[in-house]
């Protein structure tokens, strides 16, 4: 058993089947073979800033080789994208990136991650129909980068969860500090992770089932 997975979804009361890279036959699932047994497909959004780890969480923990839409970044972007807190960006997302995982034989998680640029938002409403909900990706360098799509969920009534990617380079604040600094309603989740690391991008993604389960419990 994957061990990341299993210790990750038993702290939040799931059931857990391990996943594999690449599957054979005698890896498929049981709603992979039995037509009968549908598992709950779940669509979940990443959202937040520019380079602020969307595709890496994706990456970070899908199960199949995730689909992304990286694109050089070019001179004439330099004028509208801010890269002084991300210098050593050289690609940036120009539609979504797109990973699934499962938590369960009964539970697939299918993620979609936004373009954090301000001229590609006019796909956010695509992107975000028919998700439970959305994990907003914030940097404590560029706090206000996050003010965009925290307004957008807030006003279109999705459920989302705040989880600061802590960079090395960046000072650790506690979720409460980073709170106030954001102005998030107490019903919110705000936790610290890693978009680097598997369990805590699970356990994070975990938070947003359990709250938008509270939040829309039908």
């Amino acid at each position: 058993m994957d061990s990341v997975v299993s210790d990750a979804a038993a702290s939040h009361g799931y059931g857990v089947t391990p996943f594999v890279d690449v599957e054979t036959d005698d890896d498929l699932r049981s709603w992979q073979t039995d037509r009968t047994r549908a598992p709950i497909a779940t669509k979940i959004v990443v959202a937040g800033g520019f380079g602020v780890g969307k595709t890496t969480l994706v990456g970070t923990v899908s199960e199949i080789e995730p689909l992304q839409t990286e694109a050089l970044m070019t001179e004439a972007s330099e004028q509208v994208d801010d890269l002084s807190g991300t210098p050593e960006k050289v690609t940036t997302t120009v539609a979504m990136d797109y990973g699934r995982i499962t938590l369960d034989d009964d539970l697939v998680l299918y993620l979609f991650g936004t373009p954090g640029q301000e001229r590609f938002w006019f796909m956010w409403d695509d992107l975000v129909r028919g998700a439970i909900g959305a994990v907003v990706l914030a940097d404590t360098r560029r706090l206000k980068d996050s003010f965009p799509a925290l307004d957008y969920f807030e006003s279109c009534g999705l459920p989302y969860v705040v989880a600061v990617n802590h960079f090395d380079d960046s000072e650790l604040f506690e979720p409460e500090d980073v709170r106030e600094a954001l102005s998030v309603p107490r019903r919110i989740p705000v936790m610290i992770m890693d978009a680097r690391r598997k369990i805590s991008v699970i356990e994070t993604l975990l938070s947003l089932v359990g709250h938008a389960l509270d939040e829309t419990p039908e």
